[in-house]
């Protein structure tokens, strides 16, 4: 039983390791992702501004309800299309200030507070990578050595009972 219990707290030690490294390149691809997405929607938001600064004093929000107010229904579903554009854009900004702060913010975001769509792209095209910088190295070693004392945890919790019923 000893030589399994060490084999399997070797498994989960590699397996912490290998999946913790794994982290850092997903935070990474999600980041990239989400400043690709972000460039994008300002290159689409550019020309309304051009418009906004024209004729609004560059108050994309008094074009939007410039095109609502109109008569033409054209110009209202085009005054919507403006602002879902307008909308997307303040949420990817926003989104990546919070994601650019610090690398604990980032983190934070990729899993627990994300832009749903980025992070659902990023999750079916993410390409495994052992990107091993000073810390993936740190976080897989971290995540390896908390899956083992876990496991070892557990193994030791369940063989409890098997044990105390040896002795009496």
């Amino acid at each position: 039983m000893a030589i399994f219990t060490s084999y399997l707290r070797i498994i989960l030690l590699i397996s912490g390791v290998l999946a913790g490294i794994q982290l850092p390149g997903f935070v990474d691809q999600y980041g990239k992702s989400l400043q690709a997405h972000m460039i994008e929607s300002e290159r689409s938001l550019n020309e309304f501004r051009d418009e906004a600064e024209k004729f609004f004093d560059g108050s994309i929000e008094e074009l939007i309800a410039h095109y609502q107010a109109s008569d033409d229904r054209v110009f209202q579903e085009g005054g919507q299309s403006i602002s879902a554009i307008y909308q997307r854009n303040q949420l990817l900004e926003q989104a990546f200030r919070s994601f650019s702060k610090n690398s604990w913010s980032a983190y934070q975001q990729a899993f627990f507070t994300p832009v749903e769509d980025i992070q659902r792209e990023v999750r079916s095209s993410f390409s495994y990578t052992v990107k091993l910088n000073p810390g993936a190295i740190l976080f897989g070693l971290v995540s390896g050595l908390l899956l083992a004392v876990f496991g070892e945890l557990i193994v030791r919790l369940l063989a409890r009972p098997f044990r105390q019923s040896q002795h009496n």
